[in-house]
């Protein structure tokens, strides 16, 4: 079969969409929807502006406020957290298909050294004992110490037992506080025809990667297997071998070369109704799924993105915490901004246009719009502007 040729900007237009991004945002919140739509959210703890799960979901309808999710995991239990590259909320729905991944995250767990002091079986199930009795704990429930030096991500037993059987599934959070995450027993947070529903694992592989690749609308192989990280590179590419209903597709790059994938079966359909995004100036966040595979956005974009909260401050490029900046389908630059609620002020550090691109004055009017959107969303009343 001939590949499908999807011209640069075409396939620019195609990602964006599939991201939520090709609209402006605004209009009825459906939240559940939307995170299904995008397939997960990553949660992160940073807070310059908005912690970045926060921000994510904004960035797709701005109607959309920072409590909503705690209800939506809390009380509605639309949600549950578990690990796909990161620590990340799912549709609730999804969790017939992701039960390999938590066998997958304990056998990681069980190779690395990283988890050489874990408490022993008899020590994990006082943990789950403790739970069964009292209800839902935190990790401040428990006061086992670190053993030796206090090293980044150092844990004390106690915050490894849990983690541990989190990740395998044994335990699930229940609610966060304050972003401090509550553990309970899987019976107690999951519902029980989900929970118990028995899946073989060729099905599983074969939804996480359909499941993938409908929410890109094109890939690589490794993209594809690097969307949820639930299955591996051999796995992924025994499935792409099996289907038939996929489309090879050749697609251009930023730099004018092509690159050989496959696309939903659906793809010239998408094609077919695509229209151009939204003209809308939008300030994304460093963890943003449309950005956290660093390699295609390179290639369709030509936009080169990092984070560097964790690079020596002496070796960054750019800055602790710099947000990417979208409008319509170019990256036009990037932007340096706080947040302080208590003062309440939003205040922009730096800014820099990305090459090529004229900093016009409507171009400015719409960051500073923007900018006063995402003051509005953290509450902020007033936004400190470059000079």
């Amino acid at each position: 079969m001939t590949p499908l040729r999807i011209p640069n900007r075409q396939a620019r237009w195609l990602w964006l969409r599939a991201q939520g991004l090709g609209d402006a945002p605004v209009g009825t919140l459906d939240l559940p929807k939307l995170i299904h739509d995008l397939g997960f959210v990553q949660l992160d703890s940073i807070q310059v502006v908005a912690r970045a799960h926060h921000h994510i979901l904004w960035s797709r309808n701005q109607n959309y406020r920072e409590p909503m999710l705690d209800t939506c995991l809390g009380r509605d239990r639309a949600v549950f957290e578990h690990f796909t590259h990161d620590a990340s909320v799912l549709p609730m729905e999804f969790l017939p298909m992701w039960q390999r991944q938590f066998r997958r995250m304990q056998d990681k767990l069980n190779r690395a050294g990283w988890w050489k002091n874990l408490p022993d079986a008899k020590a994990r199930d006082t943990i789950k004992a403790r739970i069964r009795k009292e209800g839902a704990l935190s990790t401040k429930a428990f006061d086992t110490k670190i053993d030796g030096p206090k090293e980044m991500w150092a844990r004390p037993p106690h915050k490894r037992a849990l983690d541990y059987m989190w990740y395998g599934g044994e335990l699930a959070t229940c609610h966060r506080v304050n972003f401090t995450k509550f553990y309970n027993l899987p019976e107690r947070v999951f519902p029980d025809h989900l929970r118990e529903a028995q899946v073989e694992d060729a099905t599983q592989i074969d939804w996480l990667c359909k499941a993938a690749l409908s929410r890109m609308a094109f890939g690589t192989v490794g993209e594809v297997q690097k969307f949820w990280d639930a299955v591996d590179l051999t796995e992924a590419k025994d499935w792409v071998a099996q289907q038939r209903d996929v489309v090879p597709v050749e697609v251009e790059a930023a730099d004018g070369s092509w690159v050989s994938g496959i696309a939903t079966e659906d793809i010239e359909a998408r094609i077919a109704a695509l229209a151009p995004p939204t003209s809308r100036l939008r300030i994304l966040n460093p963890f943003d799924p449309a950005i956290r595979d660093r390699t295609r956005l390179m290639r369709l974009f030509g936009f080169e993105y990092r984070v560097e909260m964790f690079v020596p401050e002496a070796k960054r490029v750019w800055g602790y915490y710099v947000f990417p900046i979208l409008e319509g389908d170019r990256f036009v630059g990037r932007i340096e901004v706080k947040a302080d609620r208590k003062a309440g002020t939003l205040t922009v550090k730096k800014l820099w246009h990305a090459p090529g691109v004229s900093w016009t004055a409507k171009r400015q009017d719409k960051l500073n719009a923007e900018l006063s959107r995402l003051a509005r969303f953290v509450n902020v009343p007033e936004v400190c502007r470059l000079a």
